[in-house]
């Protein structure tokens, strides 16, 4: 499943569409809340962006993976939290308002930090025996179209048209499902001759990325004094994984279907072990105890 024109141009398309959803959940009065408690809001960010691609760069070298899974494996851990990841917060019963803000925030810090940790990957995996570097300006400039444009059209329509957003949020959120659902399926495809092997490589590391974002998420949130509300939108935030812009830029830009087995594999197992962590919130978090954000 090397890079064709449908992948080209339809994948940066439809995440385009997803970012819009992101931006029609969001409003002026998220940013002033969880900017008069920035508390949660600092320590989900730094462990999206810094700490989790770090744990990828330890956990590869400690299962010795392959160069090629290991640089995938970095860059899914170097992606924000996933679109779906506002679901699973409200399934647990955790903080919709942080939640909202740490996928947007992390979405718009990645412009910057996913090609460096990328092309760092690439540096230490790859060597100088491989031609393949991520290109900084092009994929900074893509990353501006796909989230911080079109996470700006959604907050405008939220702001100009609520019903309509409300409305089209759970559209946007059931397309960007099947997108990543597609990509998956296409990809393992692709790649069928190769596949058990891969996932032989892959598997026990997503799965370990997957788990040690949760567990870093509670231990934490609960470490830095958020509440355990706080703490379930942290530990979501990052172990629910934006997926499509790791296929992107594993597809698009870097041209490798090995590569891009990581962010597939996460995308498989993320949703399961999202489901149990949004049971145990439920289980830990009684509906009493959430109450109607104030106006």
């Amino acid at each position: 499943m090397e890079s064709s024109p449908l992948i080209s141009a339809g994948l940066p398309i439809a995440l385009f569409i997803i970012m819009i959803g992101i931006g029609m959940t969001l409003t002026v009065r998220d940013f002033r809340q969880v900017a008069v408690y920035p508390k949660g809001m600092i320590v989900g960010t730094v462990a999206q962006i810094l700490v989790m691609p770090l744990v990828a760069f330890a956990l590869a070298s400690l299962l010795a993976v392959s160069p090629t899974i290991a640089v995938g494996l970095v860059i899914i851990a170097a992606c924000p939290g996933g679109t779906t990841s506002n679901l699973f917060v409200l399934l647990a019963r955790g903080n919709i308002a942080l939640s909202i803000v740490l996928t947007v925030s992390a979405s718009l810090i990645t412009i910057l930090t996913l090609p460096m940790f990328t092309n760092l990957a690439l540096d230490f995996y790859m060597g100088t025996q491989e031609a393949v570097v991520l290109p900084v300006w092009k994929t900074v400039g893509m990353l501006i179209g796909i989230v911080l444009f079109p996470v700006a059209i959604g907050m405008v329509v939220r702001t100009r048209n609520p019903a309509m957003a409300k409305k089209a949020e759970g559209m946007v959120s059931i397309f960007g499902g099947i997108v990543l659902a597609v990509l998956i399926v296409g990809l393992i495809y692709g790649v069928r001759d190769q596949i058990w092997d891969l996932l032989k490589q892959a598997g026990p590391a997503t799965f370990l990325l997957n788990i040690a974002g949760i567990t870093l998420g509670l231990l934490v949130g609960r470490g830095a004094g958020l509440t355990q509300r706080e703490s379930l939108a942290v530990a979501v935030e990052l172990g629910i994984k934006n997926g499509t812009i790791a296929l992107m830029v594993t597809l698009t830009l870097l041209e490798s279907s090995a590569m891009s087995i990581p962010a597939a594999v996460y995308g498989v197992l993320m949703f399961p072990i999202g489901f149990i962590l949004a049971m145990y919130g439920r289980s830990i978090i009684p509906q009493s105890s959430i109450k109607a954000p104030a106006s």
